[in-house]
């Protein structure tokens, strides 16, 4: 088993139309605004940027995200990631009762050199941090679609 390889899968119940949410999470410049764990993101062209993320353990992770697919009829958002994680993430935004739900998959290898030190016994926490980062998008982002 590879320590430092990562698969995640998390799912928001959002209280807003699939459209609305999509173009929400679009917007990546602006996930500062309510998601806090999303420190930073400076865009580099039209279709990448850097992105600096930073969850309840006392690190930041940097790396670039480039647009692979942007799909508003499928409702999906994609990028490849390069920097201290390498690898995917992907939005898939579908109605359901009463809102949307949106689906997010990442496949990641980590590549900074702290967190690969720490693979094996750090790995349970890592996961932890990942899911109270989603956690806190989730609630940030539905706080956000309710205000606008």
């Amino acid at each position: 088993m590879d320590w430092t390889h990562y698969r995640f899968r998390s799912l928001w119940a959002l209280p807003a139309r699939p459209a609305t949410v999509y173009d929400a999470l679009e917007r990546v410049e602006d996930y500062p605004r309510w998601w806090r764990q999303v420190r930073e993101v400076n865009r580099i062209d039209d279709t990448s940027g850097v992105v600096r993320i930073r969850s309840l353990l006392p690190y930041d992770m940097t790396f670039v995200a480039r647009e692979v697919r942007r799909d508003p009829d499928a409702g999906v958002l994609e990028v490849a990631m390069t920097g201290d994680v390498d690898g995917w993430a992907r939005w898939t935004i579908t109605a359901r009762e009463g809102g949307s739900l949106a689906r997010y998959d990442q496949v990641v290898d980590v590549k900074k050199p702290l967190l690969r030190r720490f693979a094996v016994p750090g790995r349970p926490v890592f996961r932890l941090n990942h899911w109270l980062m989603m956690r806190a998008g989730r609630r940030g982002l539905a706080a956000y679609l309710e205000a606008v």
